[in-house]
């Protein structure tokens, strides 16, 4: 359908979606290294990233929402499409702010143990 349209408004629709999606205002960043960039969108298996100032990536990265660290994903793939660089992941591992349990805790266990006097 957009094939129908004249050169200079097909131009102008793609111009629109670009500024449309910079200021998106996403919170969430990749952390490659000392780079980081905006996740435009974020699925199942992958994100999409903006191809004017992103190269194409493959390895282990940082996915933050603002100033929080939330998932370490390993990129398999990455290619562009449609002014997108989509990056597919093999996997992704949410990260926490304490330290893993390497036991079950009880439901009626006590939070914390009172000193005798």
């Amino acid at each position: 359908m957009l094939e129908d349209l004249p050169k200079d408004v097909r131009e102008g629709l793609e111009a629109a979606r670009k500024l449309a999606r910079q200021r998106g205002k996403t919170r969430l960043r990749l952390h490659a290294g000392d780079a980081v960039y905006p996740i435009l969108r974020v699925w199942e298996d992958g994100f999409a990233l903006a191809s004017e100032t992103t190269p194409h990536l493959r390895g282990l990265v940082d996915v933050h929402e603002g100033g929080r660290h939330i998932l370490q994903c390993l990129i398999v793939a990455s290619r562009e499409e449609n002014g997108e660089i989509i990056c597919e992941f093999k996997r992704n591992t949410s990260v926490s702010d304490r330290p893993a349990l390497d036991f079950e805790r009880a439901e009626d266990a006590p939070r914390a143990l009172l000193p005798r006097y």
